[in-house]
Order: structure tokens, then C-alpha cells, then sequence
């Protein structure tokens, strides 16, 4: 492939891609705790240029934690012990901040600005990756998030697979048995952390059930995106329906059926399961294993539990990352498409700005999202006029784009017709009425610019009234005649319009609520009219181009940058 061709956005997005899946490859398969959570914290302090960051191992029993990695000054420093007993709500959060939980930071003694993130199996709470604050300052995006998410996860997993590992290099020899499971689910997650295929996964999942434990009547049921379904099934009867795998799911983590009462699902008595075993991926039981009789006829003691569950957590984290993928590879067809769309409707808008003779004329579209439902334009007309055009669709993105290029099309095809404002307005107003839904509609402005220059009629359909400036005046005129907006209802009553004679130093300003509607940053305020036009008259004197960059500079000083709507202004100066 040309990653030469791909943008930086991409490029780094699949930069972090591999990243994650190479970091995941060697922290699964390593077997030295020291040698993950040191990779950890390394990373993670590099991907958010932090300076200060430390990892707290719990130590089980004991109400403590004990400071395995630190770097930076002012934290405790490595090997210290940490006495601290967390509520539950606490350790079931993936993600701690200082604003909710102060007293958390003040115990471990960290600035409430840093970030804890919860190290956790789907079983265990292991410690924190605690991490300072950026150096900018600013807070950690939804992005950068995810990906310390993603990898404290797989190394949640690469933490508990070692501390299992050590413990077993210090126990006797009536343990081999759980180092041969332990190797065998070791050489399976890097099977599982290969594939992408889910009927894959279930098949390896399926040949591990029957070679490694011999069991010959399984089922796996994992939920996805809130339906739960059977992932891999084999020796089962019928397959259980919505509502057993609902009971199966109100289980306990454990649950041996020797114990309960199975009447409320008879699907385990007629398959004859003997254990049930739920599944957990960030504290939400997300997925169900339950096993028939072993071909040895042995029973399920702890050994084999654990087995099971970590089987199964192998099988489920490895479906999560192919679901992670596909949602990556769906992002990324989407936002390909975006792209598209947006050089498509950059194309629908006239560029450069057509001129006029006798006038100085300049316009800006600034969409809020890739695409939008602003809408300009300038057409020259046959008999030597010209047609000006400004509008706002409802709503944002691909469909107020769509309805848009519905507008531009059918103001296109009138334009050369016979027609005049009123009626044409009836008959644009009536198409998008008929074709598009109720919550859909348009405000439009349009005006017909006589061959001579001096006379202007115009038809406003419910739009921010554009800006007459006459020479010498500091307020406005403002250009309402016209009608109800386009696609609210059926034209009852004939669009009404008006005309004016322009003037020398005359200046028009055509504007969307974009403009005048744009907040403050504590979204408590709307830059509105009067700012506009104090704007406006500081710089009237300038070119037309020039006060479009001034209203843009004072609308982004005003919102500090945030733009929550679309943008779009036409300025045109009489000469």
C-alpha cells in the first residue's frame, strides 16, 4: 500500500495502530511483570509528553500498594509501600480524574490535574497508572484516552499472565498441571492476537475446547453491541434461545449447576451442563461460557475454572480487538467519504467569487463539520443581470449538504428561465416541501442585480435580513420582504418582493445565523446584530474582502476559536 498517499491524520492513526498491536504482541508474551509495566509507563508518558508518571501495584490483603514504577520528582519513589484501602466505586472506574474524587489524589499524594487509570483483568483489580499533567496543560482528548484505555487493558492482561507465571516458578511439582494450561493459553493468545476473523477465533476457541480440555458439549455466547449470540457451539441439542441466554447472563461469575435450581432454564438440563462461567471485559459481564462433562469424566476444580475463564477472556479480548478494528476501518471509510463530500461541495460554491462590474464583492463559507448546509452563490443572468443567492439548511453534515445541492441544482435550472422571483421562490419552496421531511426547511435569500448595476429586487424566505449601509448612515436597512422559509409548507400565499437603487458607497452584507448566533465560550451569549454591525461600520471603508476578515477575526475573539454552526457571509460595495 502507498502510505504516501494517505493524509497525516491517517498516517498517524495507523502509526498507533500497529503501535498498540506490536506493544499488545510483546506485552502478552512476555512473562517478566518489571518488563510490562515498565513498556507501560514509558509509553504512556511518551505518547502525552507528561514528565511525571507512576504505576501502584496492589498487594492483596494487606490494604496497600506497593510503588513498582515512578518517574518524576515530588511522587513517592520506587519500592515505597502506599497504605490505602479505595471504595469499590473506585476501583471499578476505568478512569479517575481530580475534579470527582480529590480525596483519591490527596491519599496517593499526586496534583489533581494528573490522571489515574485503573489496571484490571476482567476479575482483578491490579493497581494505577497514574500520569501528570501535560505539559500544555490541556486536558487529555478522547483519542488519547482510548489508546492509554486499549493499552492498560492489554497490559492488565500481560500483568496478570506474568504474576501467574512467577507464582508458578516458586511452586512444586503437583502444580505442572497448571503450568501445561497456563503454556497452552500462552501459545493460544498469540494465535488469538493474529487473527481478525471472528469465525476464526471461534474455530481455535472450538479446537481448544475438544484437544486441550476435552470437552465435547460447549457453548460461548458473547454480546455485541447489545445482542448476545453464540459465538462457537458444538455438542448442543438446540441452541438456547433469547431469553436462556438472558437467564445464562444473570448467572454468577461461577456457577456450577449441581448447585442452583436449573428449572428456570431447562436449556442446561437438556444439554447437560455442568458449569457456567461468566465472562468480563471492564467490569461488564459481556460474555458466557458454559461446559458439559469432561471425556475423562473428571470433575471442574479450581485449575480447570481458571482455565476456562482465561480461555475465554483470550477469546473474548481478541473479538473486542477485531471489533476495535472494524470500528477504526469504519471511521476511516467515513471519513474518506467526508473528504469527498466536502471537495464535491466546495465545487457546488462558485470559486473564485464571480465580479461584478461597478461593485466590490467578496464571500466565505467556513462549515463547521467537513460538510455542511450554508449555501452561496452568483450567477450571471442572459440579459446582462446577475443573480446574488445566500442560504442556511437546517441541521449540519451529509444531510443539510444534500439538501443544499438540491438548492444550488434548482436555483441553477431556474436561473436561465423566463420566471420571476415571487413565482420562482413558490415553485423552489413547493419542490423541497414535497421531496423532504417536515424537520427539514431553508433560509434563502435571493436578489436580481440589474444589467446596469443600479436596481436590485430581492425575496427573502425567512432569512437573517442581509445589511443595506447607505453612504453616511451608521444603521442598516434590513431586507425582509419576502416570505415563510422554503419547505415549511405549501405555498398559500405568493412570495412577495421588494427593489432598491444602489447608490455609490453602498454596501450590502449578506450573512447566516452562523454569523450572528455564534457563543461564547460559556455558551451564555450570542454574538448577535449589534456586533455586527459595530464591525461592520469600524471597517466599512475598507475593501469588501477586508471586512469579511474582519467579521471572521472578531467572531473567532468572541467564541475563542469554537465554532458550533456554520459560516457564511457575501459583502458587496457599490463603487
Amino acid at each position: 500500500m502507498d502510505f504516501s498517499s494517505l493524509s497525516t491524520e491517517e498516517r498517524h492513526s495507523r502509526f498507533e495502530l500497529r503501535t498498540l498491536l506490536e506493544t499488545s504482541r510483546l506485552l502478552i508474551e512476555s512473562q517478566d511483570p518489571d518488563f510490562v509495566l515498565n513498556n507501560l509507563l514509558l509509553i504512556t508518558m511518551g505518547k502525552l509528553l507528561v514528565t511525571k508518571g507512576m504505576i501502584l501495584i496492589h498487594k492483596p490483603g494487606d490494604e496497600a500498594y506497593l510503588v513498582s514504577k515512578s518517574k518524576g520528582r515530588d511522587w513517592l519513589t520506587e519500592s515505597e509501600d502506599l497504605k490505602a484501602d479505595f471504595e469499590p466505586e473506585i476501583l471499578e472506574r476505568s478512569i479517575i480524574r481530580g475534579k470527582e474524587f480529590k480525596d483519591v489524589f490527596e491519599t496517593i499524594g499526586i496534583e489533581p490535574q494528573s490522571t489515574i487509570f485503573n489496571l484490571k483483568t476482567s476479575t482483578h483489580h491490579l493497581g494505577f497508572l497514574c500520569l501528570g499533567p501535560k505539559g500544555t496543560k490541556a486536558p487529555l482528548t478522547d483519542h488519547e484516552i482510548e489508546f492509554i484505555e486499549s493499552l492498560t487493558i492489554i497490559s492488565s492482561v500481560a500483568i496478570a499472565n506474568s504474576r501467574m507465571f512467577q507464582e508458578l516458578r516458586h511452586i512444586n511439582r503437583r502444580l505442572d498441571r497448571k503450568v501445561h494450561d497456563l503454556n497452552t493459553l500462552l501459545e493460544l493468545s498469540k494465535d488469538f492476537n493474529m487473527m481478525v476473523d471472528r469465525q476464526e477465533i471461534a474455530r481455535v476457541f472450538k479446537f481448544a475446547m475438544l484437544g486441550q480440555m476435552l470437552i465435547r458439549t460447549f457453548f460461548f455466547a458473547l454480546e455485541i453491541e447489545g445482542k448476545r449470540t453464540i459465538i462457537s457451539i458444538s455438542g448442543i441439542t438446540e441452541e438456547p434461545s433469547d431469553d436462556d441466554l438472558d437467564t445464562l447472563f444473570e448467572f454468577d461469575d461461577v456457577c456450577h449447576t449441581s448447585e442452583i435450581n436449573t428449572t428456570d432454564c431447562s436449556f442446561l438440563e437438556q444439554n447437560k451442563i455442568e458449569l457456567v462461567i461468566g465472562l468480563r471485559f471492564q467490569n461488564e459481564k459481556i460474555g458466557v461460557v458454559g461446559v458439559g462433562p469432561r471425556a475423562t469424566q473428571e470433575g471442574y476444580g479450581d485449575a480447570e475454572v481458571n482455565f476456562l475463564q482465561s480461555l475465554g477472556n483470550l477469546a473474548l479480548l481478541t473479538i473486542q480487538k477485531t471489533l476495535l478494528l472494524e470500528e477504526q476501518l469504519v471511521k476511516q471509510r467515513l471519513e474518506e467519504e467526508l473528504n469527498l463530500a466536502k471537495t464535491i461541495q466546495e465545487g457546488l460554491l462558485p470559486n473564485p467569487v464571480p465580479q461584478i462590474s461597478g461593485f466590490d464583492i467578496s464571500a466565505i463559507n467556513v462549515s463547521s463539520r467537513q460538510v455542511g448546509g450554508d449555501y452561496f452563490d452568483i450567477l450571471g443572468l442572459d440579459d446582462g443581470g446577475h443573480l446574488m443567492a445566500i442560504a442556511d439548511v437546517t441541521g449540519k453534515g451529509i444531510p443539510a449538504s444534500l439538501l443544499m445541492a438540491n438548492l444550488q441544482s434548482m436555483l441553477h435550472a431556474l436561473a436561465p428561465l423566463e420566471v420571476t422571483l415571487e413565482n420562482a421562490s413558490g415553485r423552489i419552496n413547493d419542490i423541497i416541501y414535497e421531496n423532504t421531511p417536515p424537520d427539514k426547511f431553508i433560509t434563502f435569500f435571493w436578489g436580481k442585480i440589474s444589467n446596469d448595476g443600479k436596481q436590485f429586487r430581492y425575496v427573502n424566505a425567512g432569512h437573517n435580513p442581509p445589511m443595506l449601509f447607505r453612504k453616511g448612515e451608521n444603521s442598516p436597512k434590513l431586507l425582509e420582504d419576502g416570505g415563510i422559509i422554503l419547505g415549511a409548507m405549501p405555498t398559500m400565499m405568493p412570495y412577495s418582493s421588494a427593489s432598491l437603487s444602489f447608490q455609490p458607497g453602498d454596501l450590502l452584507v449578506c450573512f447566516t445565523d452562523g454569523v450572528t448566533e455564534a457563543m461564547n465560550p460559556e455558551q451564555t451569549e450570542e454574538y448577535e446584530e449589534p456586533r455586527l454591525i459595530e464591525c461592520i461600520n469600524k471597517h466599512r471603508d475598507k475593501s469588501s474582502k477586508e471586512i469579511v476578515d474582519a467579521v471572521i477575526r472578531d467572531i473567532n475573539s468572541f467564541a475563542e476559536g469554537i465554532q458550533y454552526d456554520d459560516i457564511t457571509m457575501i459583502v458587496l460595495k457599490v463603487n
